[in-house]
């Protein structure tokens, strides 16, 4: 075991200051984020917020693509979600056994993270803290420099790898500390405290938990587009995401695979993306085209009126019809 450690590293405020002790002790790091299924598929992290403030302390940071795995514990997380969609328990617990693989590659004396304890309601009590290190695997293996003066010694601890005097004893949900700290650190581009990940969102749980309910396989790719445009569920295994905006309309032509259908306005409208299906009927088809009519400003004439339609590798052009707005709206997810 040498004297170096794991740093679980969100880029927060927390995950900063957790670090900083450990480099005061001039303890080697290795700092890891484990990146949730929901962003884009060619979404670049190295020139994320994280990637900067991994950078402002030196430190080694690797990113690690969470993937079907985590989103098989999303759909059924064992200890349930939070308020939304958050399964911030079994997550500590992925993360953490996922931490524990690297160890055992890399024969590093610890995992830290900045959890503090009290923090927060859910997986931050101290008895919930120390039942996740157990679920987890690792008994007196993780190290929490915010809060190591309420847990007992780790073994990098007691081994003399780590010492514990110089490590902090803060407690509770107030950030007064951790800001003082930032700014006697010299902390000043930093995250926003207490923030939290896009599972705690109302609005994008709702989504999530309507994408269970409909889907036996779901992807990265099925939970970043539940953040794009309005979503409405045609049958029970066809939905359709109309973009918003000019912005969302390209990038729904760009996300466009050979799975979908895509619909392209020829007058001023949104795009709209039917993933994972090639074959719709004319009805369905018609359905899809009157979101474009109610979202978009099609004119008066079936000229005006004209949709692309691309299954596959075909393409089709259709006339949006206009239909009781009423209708539309009971599709809305």
């Amino acid at each position: 075991m040498e004297r170096k450690g794991i740093l679980l590293f969100s880029g927060g405020l927390d995950s900063l200051l957790a670090a900083q002790v450990l480099i005061n002790q001039n303890i080697p790091l290795k700092a890891y984020n484990f990146m949730l299924p929901y962003e884009k598929e060619n979404y670049n992290p190295e020139n994320s917020a994280i990637a900067h403030y991994a950078s402002h302390l030196n430190l080694d940071l690797t990113f690690v693509q969470c993937g079907e795995d985590y989103i098989d514990m999303l759909r059924n997380p064992a200890h349930g979600y939070g308020k939304n969609v958050n399964p911030c328990i079994d997550c500590k617990i992925f993360f953490l056994k996922k931490a524990k693989e690297i160890l055992v590659d890399t024969d590093a004396a610890f995992i830290a993270t900045g959890e503090v304890n009290g923090q927060r309601p859910m997986s931050q009590r101290k008895d919930m803290i120390n039942h996740i290190e157990k679920a987890a695997g690792l008994q007196r293996m993780i190290l929490r420099p915010l809060s190591a003066r309420f847990f007992k010694p780790t073994i990098a601890e007691e081994r003399g790898l780590v010492n514990r005097e110089a490590l902090l004893d803060i407690h509770g949900r107030s950030r007064k500390i951790q800001m003082e700290l930032a700014e006697k650190y010299g902390f000043t581009d930093y995250a926003t405290p207490a923030g939290g990940c896009l599972l705690t969102d109302p609005f994008y749980a709702h989504r999530t938990h309507e994408l269970f309910e409909h889907s036996d396989r779901i992807t990265q790719r099925d939970l970043y587009l539940l953040r794009l445009g309005r979503h409405f569920r045609i049958t029970p295994s066809i939905k359709a995401i109309v973009a918003r905006n000019a912005e969302e309309t390209q990038t729904l032509l760009k996300t466009k695979s050979h799975n979908d259908t895509l619909f392209s306005t020829r007058f001023q409208g949104p795009a709209i993306l039917v993933p994972g299906i090639t074959e719709l009927t004319d009805q369905q088809k018609m359905i899809v085209a009157a979101l474009a009519a109610r979202y978009g400003k099609p004119g008066d004439s079936d000229n005006d009126r004209l949709i692309s339609v691309f299954e596959g590798s075909t393409e089709q052009t259709i006339i949006a019809k206009t239909v009781n707005n009423k209708e539309i709206e009971a599709l809305k997810i």
